[in-house]
């Protein structure tokens, strides 16, 4: 039995790399813990575990609250937390879900290998910085929409990029559901949200979002590889941002309504973050409309980030785009709350999963998976930090069995961004980088010393539990050449 340095919470070992918070008190539930004993170490050592406790009494939470290998502390409930809801009795809780809505990452495969780049790398990140907005605040690669155009995007998502030729049907058809969440209704998001998501469509924002250029360094499954279309040295963009201020606003406008209109819940919470609605009350419902409205907004960003790259591709290598290969892979959502049926204590229930930096990883099979990977499995997109490489995995049985279809998002912080930026000076780091291969432009010099590969998890501790467990199956390993930030 270990107990964190930092409180005096219990934790049971189950099975190799489960460890489990036995229900006490006013928890509803056991809460478990999927990771080793040396990513444990680094979760002992902030709020994780009580956080992760604090779910536990949710009302119509079950069977247990989920922290998977890469959770940190985060807003009320951990960064990499899980929890499924009753969808009838339950609540839904606008902080376990969190403020950047389908905050997740896409992945642009091309028929370039390395070699065709080698010496261009310059010259391709600059041209990537100037197409990309990047940073806080305005920058749109749409323009500014107005009131109609903005919830056009709210209720159509990738359907508004495609009517207007940034997208294609086949990228619609590699998008995690389609790339449009249905029961999206704007009227549900505020005069200050939509002011806000006006001037950032097509944008990536500050912090761990990025767009990044990869070279394709290891294949752990051929097979899964060849039909995911990825190849030793092959190039590819990965994309990771969210919704923006659009997103950050309509949790900030549910948070303060529900903590309002639902008291007599809130005080029977450890902790206020956790603020939550009854899923059908007017506050519930109204909130799961809005965060569609994010949703989609965040798909129709991602799809317009990826329009921009595909133009700077076409201009550095003097062809259309299309005749690059740049096709969409997959994009999937990380924070994400999803009505959807799971086997639990041996029936079948519909529940909301809550995902707060979670990505779905569900195996094949699952009606939900767009048709290009019904037979095959989900393809689950792992991004690192800059300077050490991402992964591609398969979506297993085993996370349906354990984290209600869910594997991590990333290496997860074990520094914060001030502490970083004590730690580590943007110039030197962008020059070590650039040592190694690796060509970074950024917005701001703070963003780029905050996000300094020393203050994430070991990636590859993630991911290698991840498979061991597995809720996520390795198929290829991915590493940086060129990468954009705020």
């Amino acid at each position: 039995m270990l107990r964190p340095s930092m409180s005096e919470i219990e934790l049971q070992r189950v099975a190799d790399y489960i460890w489990e918070i036995p229900a006490k008190g006013g928890m509803r539930v056991p809460a478990r813990v999927f990771a080793s004993e040396t990513l444990l170490a680094g979760i002992r050592q902030d709020a994780t575990l009580r956080q992760l406790r604090n779910t536990t009494y949710l009302p119509g939470i079950y069977p247990y609250a989920c922290a998977l290998p890469d959770a940190h502390q985060g807003y009320g409930f951990p960064v990499g937390g899980v929890a499924a809801i009753d969808a009838e009795d339950g609540v839904i809780s606008p902080g376990s879900i969190g403020f950047d809505i389908n905050c997740g990452v896409r992945l642009c495969r091309t028929n370039l290998k390395y070699d065709d780049l080698h010496g261009q790398e310059q010259q391709l990140v600059n041209q990537l910085f100037a197409a990309v907005p990047t940073g806080l605040g305005v920058g749109s690669i749409a323009g500014t929409l107005s009131a109609d155009e903005l919830d056009q995007v709210a209720r159509l998502g990738m359907r508004w990029a495609l009517e207007r030729g940034y997208a294609t049907e086949d990228d619609l058809a590699h998008c995690e559901d389609e790339g449009v969440r249905p029961g999206a209704d704007p009227t549900c998001v505020s005069p200050e949200a939509k002011a806000r998501g006006r001037k950032q469509l097509g944008s990536l924002g500050s912090g761990n979002h990025f767009l990044e250029v990869q070279r394709v360094a290891e294949i752990f499954d051929e097979q899964t590889a060849r039909q995911y279309g990825l190849q030793r040295d092959q190039l590819v963009i990965m994309i990771h941002c969210g919704s923006r201020g659009y997103g950050h606003q309509i949790c900030s406008d549910y948070l303060k309504r529900v903590a309002h209109e639902h008291r007599r819940l809130l005080a029977e919470l450890p902790d206020r973050e956790l603020a939550a609605a009854p899923v059908n009350s007017p506050a519930g419902q109204d909130y799961y409309q809005a965060m569609n409205c994010a949703i989609n907004f965040a798909w129709c960003n991602r799809q317009l980030i990826m329009h921009a790259a595909r133009e700077v591709f076409s201009t550095i290598f003097g062809k259309r785009w299309d005749r690059l290969g740049m096709t969409l892979l997959y994009d999937v959502a990380h924070n994400i709350g999803k009505r959807e049926t799971h086997l639990i204590a041996g029936a079948q229930r519909e529940v909301y999963v809550h995902r707060k930096g979670a990505t779905r990883a569900f195996p094949a099979g699952r009606a939900e998976l767009p048709p290009a990977y019904r037979q095959v499995g989900q393809p689950v997109l792992i991004p690192g930090s800059m300077g050490t490489g991402s992964y591609v995995l398969k979506g297993q049985a085993s996370s349906l069995e354990l984290t209600f279809g869910s594997t991590a998002h990333g290496a997860g912080r074990v520094m914060s961004r001030r502490q970083a930026k004590r730690q580590w000076q943007a110039d030197e780091l962008q020059r070590e980088l650039k040592r190694q291969g690796i060509y970074v432009r950024g917005r701001s010099k703070a963003t780029i010393a905050e996000e300094a590969p020393g203050a994430y998890k070991d990636l590859d501790e993630v991911v290698r539990v991840s498979d061991e467990l597995g809720i996520g199956a390795r198929v290829a390993k991915l590493v940086p050449i060129c990468n954009i930030k705020g």
